[in-house]
């Protein structure tokens, strides 16, 4: 009973640590593909602010490139397609399933303590490059920061991933022993079950005997004592039996039944005679 609620815990917690699994590594993919979004978004700034402020690093989109039809169409003069719209966050093409995540870049950009201004003179003046450059080191930070949690967040995945496939390799093992056990012990008990209805059986039938014979025995004391305390009567049946046994001898020989009796009486007085 106690192995049989072991393996269902066991199977329990295997469940658990599954789920956990799931909406950890969920949760990983979601970090992942959100902070790759969101070095997309700020590559995509930091180009717009290079189209105004520094055109030497600006990127210019990529040309559509045209299917065959429309290809052999503009080579007859005909117009292009127009080129449909990007989506995603503000025309940028990216999916908006970082909506929150640009929020939250907002919101941390918001908390941002600016420094104090500059003193009332004619010092205070700044260019719009060095705006620029200060704009662009603030994005470049945020990319670090990015690049920093998904290194972590990837490490943090590997590490989970590799103490579940450990704990499921674990719970495995025990499970197989703690099952090997129950089958083990299962079948202890079936051949215990069979040999205790085995003796029961021979205890039954040496029971059986045992009263037999003592069945037996007290008829042959009965018997015995009978015989013992009838010996003498019988003895003396016995003996009558013998003299009429002899008598009825001598009637069939001939004999004079009187005159054996005179001589048997005549002995008998002489024995008497010789034992004074």
């Amino acid at each position: 009973a106690a192995l049989a609620a072991g393996i269902k815990a066991l199977d329990k917690s295997v469940a658990d640590a599954t789920e956990t699994r799931k909406e950890e590594n969920a949760e990983y993919k979601w970090t992942m593909a959100s902070n790759k979004a969101a070095k997309e978004l700020i590559g995509i700034a930091k180009n717009r602010m290079n189209q105004f402020y520094n055109p030497k690093l600006f990127k210019p989109a990529p040309k559509r490139e045209l299917s065959a039809e429309d290809r052999i169409f503009v080579n007859n003069g005909g117009t292009p397609p127009p080129t449909e719209a990007p989506g995603g966050i503000a025309g940028t093409g990216i999916t908006p399933v970082l909506a929150q995540l640009a929020a939250h870049i907002a919101r941390r950009d918001a908390d941002l303590v600016a420094p104090p201004p500059p003193p009332e003179t004619w010092d205070a003046y700044a260019k719009k490059g060095q705006e620029h450059s200060g704009v662009v080191a603030m994005l470049d930070m945020l990319v670090a920061d990015l690049d920093k949690q998904m290194t972590e967040a990837d490490v943090e995945e590997k590490e989970s991933q590799k103490e579940y496939e450990a704990f499921m390799e674990d719970s495995k093992t025990k499970r197989s022993a703690d099952a090997q056990l129950i089958a083990e012990k299962e079948g202890n008990k079936a051949q215990l079950e069979t040999d205790l209805q085995k003796t029961s059986q021979e205890h039954k039938a040496a029971m059986k005997e045992a009263m037999g014979k003592a069945e037996q025995l007290r008829d042959l004391h009965l018997e015995c004592d009978w015989l013992m305390s009838n010996f003498d009567a019988r003895k003396e049946a016995r003996a009558g039996e013998v003299e009429s046994l002899k008598k009825a001898k001598a009637v069939l020989s001939g004999a004079d039944f009187a005159l054996v009796q005179k001589a048997s009486a005549r002995r008998s007085q002489l024995r008497g005679a010789a034992t004074q």
